[in-house]
């Protein structure tokens, strides 16, 4: 008895799958996410490494029942994101004044105009910053500066550096620790 291989499903057969699963899911799915995020932007990354995983499947006619791997897939990349939210961003940093709340990152970003002091504060957290990136391994720095400077996703870095998500999340989650770690007293000093 001669056993069949099974050959890979023809590019455009699988295109059609694809348009017509976005067609038939995208609406539904987003509207699955979006109440589960911060934002509409989550909310499309989200979306978008689920048509990304989709789209990389090699056969997908093997998928009994897709609506309920779209669903899986979804619930596991909303998951995903929690965890790498864990990893304190600058705009966590945040301080109290008399006209409300600003973070750090709000300070670092206000054009000088601002006034003396906010430049003054302003050189002291990017002196403070950098020489705190400094102390850190090479990677780990490459990872927070690349994240939190260039506005790079964490996927984007683990798949320009040929690296595991989970590898690039622990790098920035340890930078994040360290960074947070020697800024808490001028964090401090900016809530006194």
């Amino acid at each position: 008895m001669e056993v069949a291989e099974k050959l890979p499903m023809p590019q455009k057969d699988k295109e059609n799958i694809i348009s017509q699963t976005v067609s038939k899911y995208g609406g539904k799915l987003m509207s699955y996410i979006r109440p589960k995020v911060k934002n509409t932007e989550d909310a499309e990354d989200i979306l978008q490494e689920v048509w990304y995983q989709f789209s990389s499947l090699t056969n997908l006619s093997e998928i009994v029942n897709v609506g309920g791997w779209l669903y899986r897939v979804t619930a596991n990349k909303i998951t995903d994101k929690y965890r790498k939210k864990k990893t304190e961003n600058l705009e966590d940093f945040v301080y109290e004044d008399e006209d409300g709340d600003f973070s750090i990152k709000d300070i670092l970003l206000m054009d000088e105009s601002a006034g003396p002091e906010i430049k003054m504060f302003q050189d002291e957290i990017w002196k403070k910053l950098f020489e705190a990136l400094d102390e850190l391994p090479e990677k780990q720095r490459f990872v927070y500066v690349e994240n939190e400077l260039n506005d790079k996703t964490l996927q984007q870095i683990a798949d320009e550096q040929g690296e595991n998500i989970k590898t690039i999340i622990s790098r920035k989650n340890y930078a994040v620790k360290h960074l947070r770690n020697r800024l808490r007293k001028l964090y401090e000093d900016l809530n006194s």
